[in-house]
């Protein structure tokens, strides 16, 4: 689900069965959403660099950097692994605004109550 931060409104919704990755299905919610995209927060299957939305992906406390070779485009994963590793994982939630994702698992909710 992609939802509006600002005013919860949500932008794009995908419905699948239990045997479908979220990541499997990132694409088909970005090509609903015409505007441009800020940032998306979400969890480590997201890849937005096609988009050109900023990365806020919350990584496995036993996360390694990944970047394929040292002259290559950083990986947006390994950037967030080093500014966790500098500031710590609590302060980098905060000043990444990873907690912006709390909107949409708030719409989810309303979605699921109103069913």
């Amino acid at each position: 689900m992609g939802v509006d931060e600002g005013s919860g409104e949500i932008l794009a919704a995908v419905v699948t069965t239990n045997d479908v990755a979220d990541c499997e299905v990132r694409p088909d919610l970005l090509e609903q959403i015409d505007q441009q995209i800020e940032q998306v927060s979400g969890d480590g299957c997201y890849d937005t660099i096609a988009r050109g939305a900023k990365a806020t992906i919350l990584l496995r406390i036993n996360a390694e950097m990944q970047q394929p070779h040292p002259y290559s485009q950083p990986y947006p994963r390994d950037e967030n692994l080093r500014w966790v590793n500098q500031v710590g994982r609590k302060q980098w939630k905060h000043v990444s605004g990873y907690h912006r994702r709390y909107a949409s698992e708030t719409a989810i909710f309303r979605l699921m109550c109103s069913l």
